[in-house]
């Protein structure tokens, strides 16, 4: 018997030996028995000497993928991405496989699409007659230039019957669809900063180089990623397009599909149906797809000719998975490029100051874009309304409403931007101040009016509105605050006779309702959008011309050091979607604190000044990117639990192996959030400016946690490198 390590969907940190009568290749997918259940595995490596005794290793019972294997350069990425989240391997591998290939059953590998023309006797043979129109249609077609079996599908229902027929007579030939067909040339013009930052990145085709993208909002990055990635593929190889958000896909397929009719294009993300994502991902690995664009599980399509990777909106925190393999997207981006020695341009108008901070030091090569692409669009202007002595309705003060009334009589569309979806933050009792929480998580609940319930958006716990109060009996009960819901219902008094429409996750559920709603406000049928943070990313609407933002200084009560970076991005980010084509466009601010530095440099559009400043901030008080840092958090039915476990391995590493004099120990303490879904939270913070030190001191404190699992059976604990949660 040959021995195998496997890698297996089990929280264990070693793999695990299998035998078969003969060495599989690495990336092999099998099928074992784990506790007697047949699952699925991957094999990591063959002819391997066992250390346990070979009477208890167990057989690989089924061969998965004889024709094609994982290969060694995903392998390669993730095992270092075991590593560096310090998560096992196991578990990371089955993350970034999709759904399909995690079942221990066979997968058909997906054919390539063939495409059908008149053989040389074909073209000598006279066509069906005319009275048959349907035949002779498909005759003409073919006749005429390649074509699809879905393009004949169109003519002709019974296509397939014809094609096999006359392909049996000798009159039809087929061949495989090229990968990546004939690409049109642009019909958009670069500008000269566009044109400078595609013909640098273009130099450094075939090498490992980093590039940051510093585009402001309209300044046409789009454009510039066609442009490059034309050329890529142009040249037989793959393209990698990651981007934070699903609803980013459908404006962006649909552009790429007029850049690139001819190319094989595949979509990776969340919402793509189970067994069409398997699909997907394996024309990609085959390379029968050039182009993949996808969310951040994207990152670990193996594609073996991949010669560009663009990352969109880099700064975005929607690229770092929250929950199980915590991983970054964007830095395994970095690291996958450098790996296969090609260039990786990330793009942003608002960078993540980790990345703005490598451009400064040379890391990344910066490349900069100061004006909007469209010749007649302009950066919008940006008022602060200072609203601390003005009366407002619903949220909104007298200057807004008016604004709005005249936007919509002149025709404009706007947008009211409002970072809380529901009716109302809170419901409140008017006579003893009871608020209404949550049971599981340390949150309010969320009026959801429309529905009849009070939900909490963390846990998705809901229930009915209650009809009076729980301590005191009162009936009176009042919405407090503002929700999307509300300023929907309110406008609809306000402007009866505006289309409003909202767009929140409670309305964007479903795979097709962003590309609906997408298609409303292109066609203009909408006259006022209100909408949360998924209206801000990304999207180009050329008509918009008045943005309104609401509530944003709750945002800067936080604890969170990176709560100024976030609202700034948010808020910089928001504005630029007014004004990108012949519109002039206006920003209106409501805040009660205008003097705040983020506000300053917003009012000015000045991503560098407020960049320089916070990065000064961060440096006197020794943060990231001036430092790393790791949480150790512990989650139990009581704070006590949680935090007891955390200071026994403190205590422990303590007393009998101390860790590098470079790391700072911060905690425990209760994480900002401190009840979710039932679990009180607790944390520790490492930090170090050393990476190297840091991460052996997580070593230490993994294995001092494995120690103490039989002491806190019901403790649940995980480690976060490179926490954005606080």
């Amino acid at each position: 018997m040959i021995y195998h390590q496997l890698a297996l969907n089990v929280p264990l940190y070693s793999l695990l030996t299998y035998a078969h009568p003969t060495a599989l290749p690495a990336g092999t997918r099998v099928a074992v028995r784990f506790r007697k259940r047949l699952v699925a595995a991957i094999v990591w490596e063959s002819n391997v000497q066992p250390k346990i005794d070979i009477n208890k290793i167990l057989p690989i019972e089924t061969i998965l993928s004889e024709d094609w294997q994982l290969p060694a350069d995903w392998r390669a990425l993730l095992s270092f991405t075991a590593r560096y989240y310090h998560y096992p391997l196991g578990q990371a591998v089955m993350a970034a496989l999709p759904k399909g290939l995690r079942q221990p059953e066979a997968v058909p590998l997906p054919h390539q699409e063939l495409m059908y023309t008149l053989s040389t006797s074909g073209r000598l043979q006279p066509p069906p007659p005319a009275r048959f129109h349907k035949q002779h249609a498909l005759w003409q077609c073919l006749q005429s230039a390649p074509v699809t079996l879905q393009q004949l599908k169109a003519k002709h229902t019974q296509a397939t019957n014809y094609l096999n027929q006359w392909q049996q007579q000798g009159w039809v030939q087929a061949k495989p669809v090229p990968v990546c067909g004939s690409i049109p040339a642009s019909p958009y013009q670069l500008n000269q900063q566009q044109q400078h930052a595609s013909t640098l990145i273009q130099a450094k085709f075939g090498q490992f180089a980093p590039f940051l993208l510093y585009g402001i909002t309209g300044s046409g990055k789009t454009e510039v990623y066609f442009d490059i990635m034309a050329k890529v593929l142009q040249q037989g190889r793959q393209v990698l397009f990651l981007l934070p958000e699903i609803n980013l896909t459908p404006q962006l397929m649909q552009r790429v599909r007029q850049r690139f009719p001819s190319t094989v294009t595949v979509i990776l993300h969340s919402q793509t149906a189970a067994g069409q994502r398997t699909s997907n991902y394996l024309q990609a690995a085959l390379g029968q797809a050039a182009l993949v664009i996808g969310t951040r599980l994207a990152v670990f399509t193996p594609m073996h000719n991949l010669g560009l990777i663009v990352v969109d909106e880099e700064h975005d925190y929607s690229f770092k998975q929250e929950s199980e393999l915590r991983y970054q997207a964007r830095d395994l981006a970095v690291w996958r490029a450098q790996q296969i020695n090609c260039p990786i341009v990330l793009g942003s108008a608002t960078p993540s100051l980790e990345s703005w901070y490598k451009a400064q030091q040379g890391a990344y090569q910066l490349l900069q874009l100061s004006e909007r692409a469209h010749a007649s669009a302009q950066l919008p202007q940006i008022h602060l309304l200072d609203i601390r002595r003005l009366p407002l309705d619903n949220g909104l003060s007298d200057v807004i409403k008016q604004k709005l009334q005249a936007n919509f009589a002149n025709g404009g569309l706007s947008m009211i931007y409002l970072n809380r979806r529901g009716f109302a933050p809170a419901l409140f009792c008017t006579a003893c101040g009871h608020i209404f929480g949550c049971p599981n998580c340390s949150a309010k609940m969320v009026l959801h009016q429309h529905a009849g319930q009070l939900r909490c958006h963390h846990c998705d716990f809901h229930q009915r509105i209650p009809h009076c109060c729980p301590e005191c009996g009162n009936q009176d009960l009042t919405a407090v605050g503002q929700g999307t819901q509300r300023i929907e219902e309110y406008l609809q008094h306000l402007l009866p006779d505006a289309r409003i429409l909202r767009v929140d996750r409670d309305n964007t559920a479903h795979r097709h309702d962003w590309a609906a709603i997408y298609s409303k406000i292109m066609q203009r049928q909408i006259d006022i959008l209100v909408g949360t943070q998924m209206l801000a990313k990304g999207h180009d609407f050329p008509h918009l011309n008045l943005v309104v933002v609401l509530n944003a200084d709750n945002s800067l009560y936080s604890a969170d050091f990176r709560a100024p970076e976030r609202l700034f991005a948010e808020l910089m980010q928001v504005s630029g979607r007014a004004g990108r084509a012949n519109y002039k466009g206006e920003v209106w601010v409501q805040t009660r604190q205008p003097e705040h530095k983020v506000y300053q440099a917003l009012s000015t559009q000045n991503y560098v000044t407020f960049a320089t400043a916070e990065l000064a901030e961060r440096q006197e008080l020794c943060m990231p990117p001036f430092s790393h840092m790791a949480a150790i958090r512990a989650d139990a039915k009581t704070m006590r639990e949680a935090q007891e476990l955390l200071r026994q391995a403190l205590q422990g590493i303590e007393q009998q192996q101390s860790l590098p004099t470079s790391v700072s120990t911060f905690g425990p303490v209760p994480m900002l959030m401190a009840r979710l879904a039932g679990y009180e939270r607790a944390q520790i913070f490492l930090e170090s400016k050393n990476r190297r030190d840091l991460h052996h001191s997580i070593t230490i404190w993994h294995s001092w946690l494995q120690h103490l699992e039989k002491i806190y059976p019901h403790t649940r604990w995980l480690i976060d490198v490179d926490p954005l949660e606080m």
